[in-house]
């Protein structure tokens, strides 16, 4: 992330910065920009506070920064910054982390 700017995520809320779409298929095909998919898998770049629970406490994040995750099709909302693209999403959007 450029140093000139920093995204701090509030609450269950998380940063992440998507990894790049496969250039090649399986079988060796390259693919044209128009036909790569999206990747659902990013490195977590920072994360919020935590969720406020009713009693007023934080609950603690399964996910933290540097980790690399899996996350649902349509997660999060995309931001670009300083030239570089990221999604913030909720830690519930979070299907599992790759180890």
């Amino acid at each position: 992330m450029a140093k000139s700017s920093k995204l701090r995520p509030l609450n269950d809320k998380i940063v992440v910065k998507r990894l790049e779409a496969e250039e090649k298929t399986k079988g060796g095909i390259v693919l044209p920009d128009t036909a790569k998919e999206k990747p659902r898998e990013g490195r977590v770049v920072s994360v919020g506070g935590g969720k406020v629970l009713k009693d007023g406490t934080r609950a603690d994040f399964q996910v933290k920064k540097d980790d690399r995750i899996i996350f649902s099709s349509y997660a999060g909302t995309e931001i670009k910054m300083d030239g570089e693209e990221f999604l913030i999403m909720s830690e519930d959007d979070v299907l599992a982390i790759v180890e």
